[in-house]
């Protein structure tokens, strides 16, 4: 793999073509999200270099030497330990602590409803006194008191996926309103290949409150809007994180709405049970399906087409990339202030092309507690 020296360096291997290194703003954007491009900062600042021989078996990865960063601690906190999103994270974590000696520990709470252990997490780092934390915080606000008392203790805090509203050393996650807004362009190229200018389509969302689910929501409101505007967003559920309740609220919607012509699932738990309500009602021909994220489920809906299509992030390179960037600052060095993987669309047409297949079914590790 080569590596372009400069501002911006990503790999041009022949597995990774067709990708694109844009800048937007102060935003660094990748059009596919790529584990290559991990080395991105590594190179350009050469604070870690070389790369260590431990396994990172047990969730605590790295330990070997390899320069200033190596033998750092980076605990990594995710939203939830159910979800096979999250596992991801933690698998990309997992990777960079054994690639670059830096020790990792995995932890996250059961469920992403679950804030105040989530809370509980981060006292425990600080008590353990690691040099840096990877969190993908459940609230925007909830942990800020507990982000502000590790950084007075001197450790690092770089925030994945769910930006907070006090100060931290770097983000990284995905532009939720763009990605929101390429699943609404998609579900309205479904609606007009089926012939359909008007009607109601309704939103099944996680958690009601959660700022990445309400900028993913907007997007998808202003993509629809775009090209049909017509059609409008009817209604919206909210199924505290719980497939079975997923599937019963689209069942419901379905029986009771007979302008019903689509539906837009914001995350795979989501996406999970609309697909099982659309298969339960004999709809996939009727209703089209647009949801996010990517989990066995999901791809499983993909693949028999009670989900049309997924809009796919990269939890992997969350991990691996927000675990250097923690480096990089336990080191001295200022990480991205603001690093966007983006997102792709993936359907039954591509799900199986060497650039999208890696991004549905990428590995999982688990969290220690």
């Amino acid at each position: 793999m080569t590596l372009v020296a400069g501002p911006l360096a990503h790999s041009r291997d022949p597995a990774e073509k067709g990708a694109v290194v844009k800048r937007r703003g102060g935003k660094v954007v990748f059009s596919l999200s790529l584990v290559a491009v991990i080395a991105l900062i590594t190179a350009v600042a050469g604070l870690v270099v070389g790369r260590a021989t431990g396994s990172g078996g047990g969730g605590d990865g790295g330990g070997g030497s390899g320069g200033a960063a190596a033998g750092k601690r980076v605990d990594v906190i995710i939203k939830a330990s159910d979800s096979s999103f999250w596992q991801t994270m933690l698998a990309g974590s997992q990777k960079a602590g054994s690639d670059y000696g830096i020790r990792v520990g995995l932890f996250g709470p059961t469920s992403e409803t679950d804030v105040n252990e989530q809370v509980q997490l981060v006292e425990n780092s600080i008590s353990r006194g690691v040099q840096a934390i990877l969190l993908a915080p459940n609230s925007s606000d909830a942990l800020n008191n507990v982000i502000d008392r590790a950084r007075k203790a001197g450790i690092k805090v770089i925030v994945a996926d769910n930006q907070v509203t006090t100060d931290h050393d770097g983000f990284i996650g995905t532009d939720n309103i763009k990605a929101g807004q390429q699943a609404g362009g998609r579900l309205c190229e479904l609606l007009k290949q089926a012939g359909k200018s008007s009607g109601d389509v309704m939103i099944e969302s996680s958690v009601a409150g959660v700022q990445v689910l309400k900028n993913r929501d907007s997007g998808f409101k202003q993509g629809l809007q775009q090209g049909c505007p017509n059609v409008k967003v009817a209604l919206q559920r909210y199924n505290n994180n719980d497939i079975n309740t997923a599937a019963s609220q689209v069942n419901d919607v379905l029986t009771a709405n007979p302008n019903l012509i689509g539906v837009f699932a914001d995350n795979n738990t989501s996406g999970v049970g609309a697909a099982r309500a659309i298969k339960d009602n004999n709809a996939a021909d009727k209703v089209p399906v647009v949801a996010f994220d990517t989990d066995p489920q999901e791809n499983a809906a993909l693949r028999e087409g009670t989900i049309d299509t997924l809009t796919v992030q990269n939890p992997y390179f969350f991990g691996y990339q927000g675990v250097v960037m923690a480096a990089m600052a336990t080191t001295g060095s200022v990480p991205p202030r603001n690093l966007d993987p983006g997102a792709v669309l993936a359907d039954k047409s591509n799900m199986d092309n060497p650039e999208i297949k890696p991004l549905l079914e990428p590995p999982t590790a688990k969290a220690q507690g």
